[in-house]
């Protein structure tokens, strides 16, 4: 296959393997691997865990591969809302194999900035990817969207199909969460 002039390495890449080519896919993984198992990582906080399922969100890619179009999003959305998914369905069974009493009560968000550079500082990444696997699913993704990732909250909004009003809401809700947690 000759790329397309003006064509991005990235798009070159997902058009071979689209068409079955493993090295690219395997450049792709090489590309992604680290963020997407950061993702998993501090939303479900076991490293054997999220190490199977980092492994399985590419798996589910390559299968679902010939069928991905790409719609103006960068192909990092597609593998997180793989990824999303996947984590998902882990806190799924996992509450069907255990019984969690989670009662959480939310205050008033202080300032959200500080508030995260206190606890980065202040807790090492396990305690803290625990912290974060104890808050609710839509809680700890925004977290990991925001602070693990860096996105903006334009993109964790696109990601979360949620307005960015909505986003910061549940961010602001999800760093007192965790600051109770972690105090």
């Amino acid at each position: 296959m000759h790329s397309k002039k003006g064509e991005q390495p990235e798009t070159i890449l997902i058009r071979r393997a689209k068409a079955g080519d493993r090295d690219a896919f395997n450049s792709l993984y090489q590309i992604y691997l680290n963020a997407i198992y950061r993702y998993i990582y501090f939303r479900i906080a076991h490293i054997k865990d999220a190490q199977d399922l980092t492994e399985q969100v590419f798996l589910n890619a390559w299968d679902a591969l010939p069928a991905y179009q790409d719609r103006g999003h960068p192909f990092s959305s597609w593998l997180y809302r793989i990824a999303h998914l996947i984590v998902g369905n882990y806190h799924r069974e996992k509450q069907k194999n255990q019984i969690t009493d989670q009662a959480s009560s939310i205050n008033q968000a202080r300032d959200q900035v500080s508030i995260l550079k206190q606890i980065i500082k202040t807790q090492d990444t396990e305690t803290l990817a625990r912290a974060i696997s104890q808050l609710p699913h839509d809680q700890q993704q925004v977290i990991v969207l925001r602070f693990i990732e860096g996105l903006n909250h334009g993109e964790v909004s696109q990601l979360m199909a949620r307005s960015q009003s909505a986003c910061r809401i549940l961010q602001s809700r999800a760093l007192t969460a965790l600051n109770q947690l972690l105090n």
